[in-house]
């Protein structure tokens, strides 16, 4: 369980601001979103869209691949790729936090670079968070 990010001001003002940052940073970024282990929602961009319920799904995704990697004995999961014909989404945990950075970009980007984006920006949450 989480221990309430999600009901920290500092927290999700921080959140809410790295987003803005992310997205100022590439222009390929279509939605990011952090959330919580336990699928609540911390901040998202743009915030037009259902937070709560992405949160919930991909909270679960981020469980069920860490379940795969303990079972398969591989260690611990890192990072979570969903490729579609019109984008990719990136997932990992920010260090140190019970939080995950998930990020949407579309086909302008390659998933090296995506991925590049989001560990940058899940370090710099965590900083924030240090």
């Amino acid at each position: 369980m989480s221990t309430g990010l999600h009901l920290k001001p500092d927290v999700v003002e921080a959140a809410s601001t790295l987003l803005a940052e992310m997205n100022a940073a590439t222009s390929s970024l279509t939605y990011a979103a952090l959330l919580t282990d336990d699928g609540f929602d911390v901040a998202r961009f743009p915030v037009k869209t259902d937070g709560e319920r992405f949160a919930g799904m991909a909270s679960s995704m981020q469980a069920l691949g860490d379940a795969v990697t303990h079972e398969l004995n591989i260690g611990d999961s890192e990072y979570i790729i969903i490729a579609s014909g019109k984008g990719h989404v990136v997932q990992l945990r920010v260090p140190g936090q019970e939080l995950v950075l998930s990020a949407l970009f579309d086909n302008d980007a390659t998933v090296g670079h995506a991925l590049a984006v989001t560990r940058s920006f899940a370090q710099k949450m965590a900083d924030l968070l240090a």
